[in-house]
């Protein structure tokens, strides 16, 4: 997420960025108490409490932090000023999933030259292959796959709610990408929550799988460029009204 995100904010001042280290993903070790991703939830609302204390935030979320963000939207939509799902996870089980075939929309000799045992573990989140993409893993995903917990991860049971019940429509700007080739979540399933969120933006992107932000860079910063200036007229018109 940091390097999805933070060339967004190079130009663009007044946001401060918190990138939780979630349980199991990274650093933040696996724990027995946890069972189940309410009490994942549960641990991130506390998170948000400690570091941003009755502030009002706005989530951006990847595949399963998109999940997650949508579980904080139905917690904490009051305080919450806008959202981005970036091929999110829409149903946690796989099988469940309506997803496409696998399938490269573009070869790369030079790419497939240059790969190494362990890059194999990128050909199913990628529609084109590419040096960037694989530079990109080798230096980002790869290292940050190798921290996870996948035993503790694979035995999270779902949580107990649906998060895209809402006891209503979640007012703020919303923003829902999905890649048109991505064999892991798909794109049927996230275009129908799309009403949940009246302002929201709903993108499928050819040329993109699970790794959208690096195989339409320039498509995604516009988007998410795009949904940053709509959060923050939302925020605004949200304080004059309550000055007023």
């Amino acid at each position: 997420m940091v390097v999805d995100m933070e060339p967004l904010f190079a130009e663009r001042s007044g946001w401060r960025r918190i990138y939780p280290d979630m349980p199991g993903m990274g650093k933040t070790r696996a724990s027995d108490s946890v069972s189940c991703l309410d009490d994942v939830l549960d641990i991130l609302c506390e998170f948000i409490d400690a570091v941003a204390p009755g502030q009002r935030f706005t989530v951006a979320g990847n595949s399963y932090g998109g999940y997650l963000g949508r579980g904080l939207v139905h917690r904490r939509p009051e305080r919450i000023d806008g959202i981005l799902c970036t091929v999110p996870a829409v149903i946690m089980d796989a099988s469940k999933r309506t997803v496409p075939k696998h399938q490269f929309l573009k070869e790369d000799a030079a790419f497939k030259a240059a790969l190494k045992p362990g890059d194999e573990d990128l050909l199913p989140f990628i529609s084109v292959q590419g040096l960037d993409l694989l530079d990109v893993w080798r230096t980002t995903f790869a290292p940050a796959v190798a921290l996870a917990d996948h035993q503790f991860l694979g035995r999270l049971r779902p949580l107990s709610f649906d998060v895209d019940t809402l006891p209503q429509p979640f007012p703020a700007p919303a923003l829902i990408l999905a890649g048109r080739y991505d064999s892991a979540v798909g794109y049927h399933d996230a275009y129908r929550i799309l009403e949940n969120y009246p302002r929201g933006t709903y993108a499928v992107l050819d040329r993109a799988g699970h790794s959208l932000p690096h195989e339409q860079k320039t498509v995604f910063r516009a988007l998410v460029s795009e949904w940053l200036d709509r959060v923050e007229e939302y925020a605004r018109d949200r304080g004059d009204r309550e000055s007023s």
